[in-house]
């Protein structure tokens, strides 16, 4: 995915939160994002489709129309989009141990999985799940 030193995949919220600048990190969360070696933060495929479908079904509230806001959310050089591989399709269907069944949150493990990442998320599914990396602090 580049020539850059990848190190944290942001779960759906956590994406829409920074770019909101929402103050819903906790502190060590907050700084890590800060953080300019830690970039660029990764985001799965999988999480503009999962920003578009909360939003249209009034699960979420963005500040601007969803067109725009996925453009320009994506378009931030401190973001990069891990695109949904063979491989990640794959392992998200193949998980290790027992995984709830939402197929957007099994690609995003498996795309932490895959590549190595730690995955930022407030999600206890995750964060209580031993076969992935996970960090909200």
């Amino acid at each position: 995915m580049g020539g850059f030193t990848l190190k944290y995949l942001l779960d759906t919220h956590a994406w829409i939160w920074l770019f909101e600048g929402s103050s819903e990190f906790p502190p060590k969360t907050e700084q890590l994002l800060k953080d300019s070696g830690n970039a660029p933060l990764v985001i799965s495929a999988i999480s503009p489709w999962e920003v578009a479908k909360k939003s249209s079904i009034g699960k979420i509230r963005l500040s601007m129309p969803l067109r725009e806001w996925v453009v320009s959310s994506t378009a931030n050089p401190g973001i990069r989009i891990c695109p949904l591989t063979p491989e990640i399709s794959v392992e998200s269907n193949s998980l290790p141990g027992k995984f709830h069944n939402d197929p957007a949150d099994q690609i995003i493990v498996a795309t932490a999985r895959i590549f190595d990442l730690t995955l930022i998320t407030c999600d206890k599914n995750i964060l209580s799940y031993p076969y992935v990396r996970s960090f909200w602090n």
